[in-house]
């Protein structure tokens, strides 16, 4: 037991100097062998809440109309009081929004009973990169769930701020015992759990499944969801990296994609497509409306909203590689 919890210490603390991709990597690989710790759910658990009822979309809706029919799609979902991992996905699309009322709905959800929703509204605050959002954040490193509080603490950290630093230094230093610490003037009780190293791991995958599962929400159900639907989250992650370049053919494949039988790619096409302003993009994504699957509407009715002018998060600058002659220094 030492030996796994030297090497969860050792994962943990590498997220500092190797940053979160390699975290989530590794507990990404070994999420399906390390969840067999946590407490089993039915297998049909995530599926059960994937499909979306049947909606007719009218063809002569006028601009407004759509958007409206974008934001209920966004609103009924987040305030979906039966379903848990279609408020998740709300999360997951609202967090291509930065908007006054995308922020709202996303800081209401942070004060949802449910840990697995505040802990979704914590990573899509990160995914929007909204400072405005940062006091709600903070107020979740008291939260009595060391998942939550751990997510709002990374959130926190990657926006620049550290008042979650203590909480973050006791999950690298997980041999530390349990109390209150002050750093950086800032006190919160260290629950024992964040020293668990099943409760690591369970954090660990929830980090590492926001940034590759997006649009169908975060954490093991949507992993799981994913593999047992036949999804390819190695086509999803090659839309993501060519949709970074804003060229004419890469646009043409996006559009195509939104075609395709995968719902994870239709999710990611239509995420993909969001940062284009033209009306043909705009109607090819709202006919997804009527999509399905939960991740590919919502993603959609988000969207479209970000092609006709609601913002988005602020783009990630692409690096570029610069080549050198091979005398050059």
């Amino acid at each position: 037991m030492k030996a796994i919890a030297n090497r969860e210490r050792k994962n943990l603390f590498n997220w500092k100097r190797s940053g979160l991709p390699l975290l989530a990597l590794a507990c990404m690989v070994n999420a399906e062998g390390r969840a067999q710790n946590a407490p089993a759910k039915p297998a049909s658990a995530a599926a059960s809440d994937i499909d979306a009822p049947e909606l007719s979309l009218s063809p002569i809706a006028t601009a407004g109309q759509r958007t409206d029919a974008a934001w209920k799609i966004l609103t009924d979902a987040a305030g979906d009081a039966k379903h848990t991992q279609t408020r998740i996905q709300s999360l997951a699309a609202l967090s291509l929004l930065r908007s006054p009322r995308s922020a709202k709905m996303i800081a209401d959800a942070m004060t949802e009973p449910d840990l697995d929703i505040r802990t979704a509204a914590a990573l899509a605050a990160g995914q929007t990169k909204d400072r405005n959002l940062a006091a709600n954040l903070r107020n979740l490193l008291d939260d009595k769930e060391p998942q939550v509080a751990f997510t709002a603490a990374m959130t926190l950290w990657k926006m620049g701020d550290k008042s979650g630093e203590d909480i973050l230094m006791a999950v690298v230093d997980a041999e530390r015992s349990a109390g209150p610490t002050m750093m950086h003037g800032t006190e919160h009780k260290i629950d024992k759990d964040l020293h668990n190293p099943a409760m690591l791991a369970r954090m660990g995958v929830m980090q590492g499944a926001s940034m590759f599962l997006g649009p169908f929400g975060y954490g093991i159900a949507a992993f799981e969801f994913i593999h047992q639907s036949g999804g390819d989250l190695t086509r999803v992650a090659a839309i993501e990296q060519i949709a970074q370049e804003k060229t004419e053919p890469i646009h043409k494949e996006l559009l195509a994609a939104l075609a395709d039988k995968d719902p994870a790619l239709r999710a990611a096409a239509a995420k993909a497509l969001a940062d284009y302003h033209d009306n043909a993009t705009s109607m090819a994504i709202y006919a997804l409306f009527a999509d399905t699957k939960y991740p590919v509407r919502l993603t959609a009715a988000a969207a479209y909203l970000r092609t006709t002018g609601v913002p988005g998060p602020p783009p990630v600058p692409v690096a570029r590689t610069v080549r050198t002659s091979r005398g050059g220094q």
